[in-house]
C-alpha cells in the first residue's frame, strides 16, 4: 500500500512537471520564434526541447520509475546525412526518448499535437518541426528539408498503434512515397515495452504499473531498389517491422487479453 501511494503521488507530480515545464518553454518558444532569424531558431529550439526531455528522462530514472535501453539510439545521433528515422509509434511519448538522444531530427506531427503547449508547441516550431495540414503539404515541406541535408522523424504508421493490433498498424506510404522523391534511405527504429502506457485511448488519469520498460533498437538503413515501387518499399519496410518486433524478447507486445 505504502509503494502504491508513493507511485501515485510521484506521478501526479511528474504529470504537473510536464504541464509546468512544457507550457514554460511553449511560451518562451512562441516568443524566440519570433524574434530569432530561422538559423538561429532551429538551433536554440531543438536545444530547448532536448535539455527538457533529457531532464524529464532523468527525473523518471531516478525516482525508479523507468528502465530505458536507448543506447543503440547513438548511432543515430553521429550520422550527418539525410535520412528519415522511421519508428513504430506505441505511445505518445515517444518523440520524448528519441529527440533527447537524437536531438537534430525534425519531426512530423500532426498540426493538433504541434500546437498543443503541453506538448511544448511554441518550442516545437521554434525548432522547425513539421505539422501536418496535408499529405501533399507535407511531402513537399519534408523533401525540400531532406534536399537540403537535413534528417526527419517520421512515425510510418501515421498514428499510434491501436490497442487490438499485434504488432503494429499498416504502414501509410507517406514515408515510402518520400524516401523516393528525396532519395534518402529509411532508418527503421523499433521500440517495445512493458507497458500499454499512453497508448492510444490510456487516459492521463490512469497510472500505469511501474516500473516502465522500454527498450529501442535501430535497423540497417533500407533504400528503395532500382524499380521498386512505393507499394512494395512500404510492404517491404512493414515486413522488416513486423519480424523484428514479433521476435522473442522480454519486451514484445502482447494482446490486451494477455495482460
Amino acid at each position: 500500500m505504502i509503494k502504491y501511494c508513493w507511485e501515485w503521488l510521484l506521478y501526479l507530480w511528474l504529470l504537473v512537471y510536464w504541464t509546468v515545464t512544457s507550457v514554460s518553454i511553449s511560451v518562451v518558444g512562441t516568443v524566440l520564434y519570433w524574434l530569432l532569424p530561422q538559423k538561429y531558431a532551429h538551433i536554440c529550439g531543438r536545444f530547448i526541447l532536448q535539455k527538457d526531455f533529457q531532464l524529464f528522462i532523468f527525473i523518471l530514472k531516478i525516482t525508479g520509475l523507468l528502465i530505458l535501453e536507448d543506447e543503440q539510439l547513438r548511432s543515430l545521433a553521429n550520422k550527418q546525412e539525410a535520412m528519415i528515422v522511421a519508428p513504430n509509434h506505441v505511445a505518445l511519448w515517444d518523440v520524448v526518448f528519441i529527440v533527447a538522444r537524437v536531438p537534430n531530427l525534425i519531426c512530423i506531427m500532426k498540426e493538433s499535437i504541434l500546437r498543443n503547449p503541453l506538448f511544448g508547441g511554441g518550442a516545437s516550431y521554434l525548432a522547425g518541426y513539421l505539422p501536418v495540414r496535408s499529405i501533399t503539404q507535407m511531402l513537399k515541406l519534408a523533401k525540400t528539408r531532406l534536399k537540403a541535408g537535413e534528417q526527419l522523424l517520421l512515425f510510418p504508421e501515421g498514428t499510434r498503434t491501436k490497442t487490438d493490433v499485434q504488432w503494429l498498424n499498416p504502414l501509410k506510404g507517406g514515408g515510402a512515397l518520400l524516401a523516393k522523391q528525396a532519395a534518402v534511405p529509411v532508418v527503421p527504429v523499433f521500440i517495445r515495452s512493458n507497458t500499454r502506457f499512453f497508448e492510444k485511448g490510456w487516459p492521463f488519469y490512469r497510472k500505469p504499473d511501474f516500473p516502465l520498460e522500454i527498450n529501442i533498437s535501430v535497423g540497417e538503413s533500407i533504400i528503395l531498389a532500382e524499380g521498386e515501387s512505393v507499394q512494395k518499399f512500404s510492404l517491404r519496410l512493414e515486413a522488416i517491422f513486423i519480424d523484428e518486433l514479433s521476435r522473442s524478447h522480454p519486451l514484445r507486445r502482447v494482446q490486451n487479453n494477455e495482460l
